[in-house]
């Protein structure tokens, strides 16, 4: 690991300031899970880490005018026990408790899962000069793949870790984001952007910036958060579905289908949204919208698995509804 200054400012303010001075590399360390790993690969290699997790502005969670505030350096475990995130914001509150293990989630933050780099093994081998660190191939193409895109691929395969992503895009969430020009906010979706767009990043936070909050809106939908590993305890996913209706009866007046672990990034299923909205929910409604949520995949030579398990959380994820409109 390279020598790095270790620097813990007093204010967001005075992290902004030391984000912005030329000619030194500076990181944000909160839980430091991911970045850590980073620097001990090599990957990331910075002047100076920034010690965030102390400071009163990234702390907390609150409700004004029926807008949830979460701070990002609030731990997983934090979200995962509290009563509001359970009861009112279900997707969110099941995504969570999915991350990990109990030492992890009580160490990680939202900011931290929100922001981290993908878990290809190619990219976290200090070894492979990927696309994801300037390098000229993808190895995953031709290599160990299972893990690996099955949407929205190319030229890097990775899929983007993050199991909160998901839930807090269907729930239409905001982050809040502080940089030298003040604060600007965005819909989390927008936070996000595939390979194609840029290979070496995968968030619209720029450098000299830190997240600072996410905002969830006011709602009425009904979620669920299901995911599919090989083993049950701190494994990756293979595939996760967050899905938020809003429901008038049995009729679907709005979804909300993310798919995760499956692209670069939180994948929605706009197809399979399209064909469910305004409609009765019936089991093979579901079955179809499954279909669609994967009608574009295009499977490298080790995952078409994971087409076949993402149409079951899907199909899973809208019969859930069913039952809880049927109460079987």
């Amino acid at each position: 690991m390279k020598a790095f200054q270790h620097v813990v400012p007093n204010s967001l303010q005075e992290v902004v300031v030391l984000l912005n001075e030329d000619q030194i590399q500076s990181m944000i360390l909160a839980g430091g899970l991911d970045l850590l790993g980073e620097m001990k690969e090599h990957i990331a290699e910075p002047d100076r880490i920034i010690s965030i997790s102390h400071l009163d502005g990234l702390a907390g969670i609150r409700t004004e005018n029926g807008i949830t505030h979460i701070g990002a350096a609030v731990t997983l475990t934090e979200l995962a026990e509290h009563s509001e995130m359970n009861n009112d914001h279900t997707v969110l509150a099941q995504a969570v408790k999915s991350v990990g293990s109990p030492q992890i989630r009580n160490r990680g933050t939202l900011g931290g899962n929100l922001c981290q780099r993908p878990r290809c093994w190619y990219y976290r081998d200090e070894h492979y000069f990927c696309l994801k660190k300037g390098g000229q191939s993808c190895f995953s193409v031709a290599g160990r793949n299972r893990y690996h895109a099955i949407l929205g691929g190319g030229p890097c395969f990775m899929v983007h870790p993050s199991d909160c992503a998901p839930a807090l895009i269907a729930l239409g969430a905001n982050v809040h984001l502080l940089g030298p020009d003040g604060q600007r906010v965005l819909p989390i979706e927008e936070f996000y952007h595939s390979p194609g767009d840029d290979v070496l990043t995968e968030t619209t936070i720029q450098s000299n910036e830190i997240l600072t909050e996410v905002e969830i809106p006011a709602h009425t939908t009904k979620s669920t958060y299901l995911k599919v590993r090989e083993k049950e305890s701190f494994d990756w996913a293979l595939a996760t579905v967050a899905a938020a209706f809003e429901m008038d009866g049995p009729y679907c007046i709005k979804a909300n289908l993310i798919l995760g672990s499956v692209a670069p990034i939180p994948w929605r299923a706009a197809q399979a949204e399209e064909l469910l909205q305004g409609q009765r929910l019936t089991g093979s409604l579901a079955a179809e919208a499954a279909e669609l949520a994967v009608i574009d995949a295009m499977p490298l030579s080790g995952n078409e698995p994971k087409v076949i398990i993402a149409k079951a959380l899907v199909t899973q994820a809208i019969q859930s509804f069913i039952s809880d409109m049927t109460g079987s």
